[in-house]
């Protein structure tokens, strides 16, 4: 192994801010959930806090061990555990983004709109919903702790070259195309559910807007209503979703098919990985005026 501190300090870093962020953005929103202002979308927001917080510890934490060089304390056990955790979390992070910017657009909808009828009105139906994403990513991951292993249990002449603590074996084709294949099309599904359901909030904030400007010319006051400011809110959110996971695809494909390696550019992706579970929920405090009451309350 060999000793980076830079990487270390930054992961260090990243992970702490991004798991205070997330903490108190979870339990910001289950404490206003218990409330009478409770919403079944802060139900989502407080459970895609909790993914990030998993996402974290089980990815940013491998990574500052493996920068610092610590003893390598994993066992096959551990390494199992921690590979899953960070590829269930990475699914469910793009499948409750998706589930959440769906649920506001449905949200914000005229009420005599169709889609009213989607509409997810009890908590019950969020925590199906949620159930329904855990088991997904669990299924199309389970292929994973057979084919981890701790180096600690390999021999040297096999690991040499792995450069850190939990070491792949070699998969058959048809597993490694099966499992690849369920992952794109889940990625692939999610996302375009995202872009569709982007793509009509934006039609709907842009309807909004004309009329704010109507009104404003008729010398009416008006405020936003607050379904549309948690709508801008989604928006951004999904933006930071799709920059980081786009820009991580990008880079990865061109390392790839590059013939020289870089190896500061080889920092960069596994950056990305944690990029949005860091942001998010910044963001979130910053633009929910009551997620930033609640944290100062805190």
């Amino acid at each position: 192994m060999v000793l980076d501190p830079f990487k270390g300090t930054v992961f260090l870093c990243l992970t702490g801010l991004g798991t205070m962020g997330n903490s108190l953005v979870f339990v910001s929103y289950m404490h206003m959930f218990q409330s009478t202002e409770k919403k079944p979308i802060h139900l989502i927001l407080a459970h895609l806090a909790l993914t990030n917080i998993i996402m974290l510890l089980s990815k940013g934490m491998l990574k500052i061990i493996e920068a610092f060089n610590f003893g390598n304390f994993l066992n096959d056990i551990s390494c199992k555990v921690v590979v899953y955790l960070a590829r269930v979390s990475r699914g469910l992070s793009i499948c409750i983004s998706s589930l959440l910017t769906v649920v506001q657009a449905i949200t914000i909808s005229p009420r005599h709109s169709m889609w009213q009828r989607l509409k997810l009105k009890t908590p019950q139906h969020i925590l199906s919903s949620l159930l329904c994403l855990w088991i997904l990513n669990s299924l199309v991951s389970m292929n994973l702790p057979y084919y981890i292993k701790s180096v600690n249990s390999m021999n040297i002449t096999q690991v040499k070259n792995s450069g850190n603590y939990c070491y792949f074996l070699p998969e058959s084709w048809i597993t490694r195309w099966t499992f690849l294949t369920l992952m794109i099309l889940r990625d692939a599904v999610f996302q375009g559910a995202m872009g569709g359901a982007s793509g009509y909030m934006v039609f709907l904030l842009h309807k909004h807007y004309q009329n704010v400007l109507y009104l404003q010319n008729s010398k009416f006051l008006y405020r936003t209503p607050p379904e549309l400011r948690a709508a801008q809110s989604v928006l951004l959110l999904m933006l930071c979703f799709l920059f980081f996971y786009w820009a991580d695809c990008f880079i990865c494909l061109s390392l790839t098919f590059s013939i020289e390696n870089y190896p500061t550019i080889l920092y960069v992706p596994e950056f990305l990985t944690i990029g949005y579970a860091v942001l998010s929920p910044f963001m979130l405090i910053h633009r929910d005026g009551h997620l930033t009451k609640c944290c100062h309350t805190q």
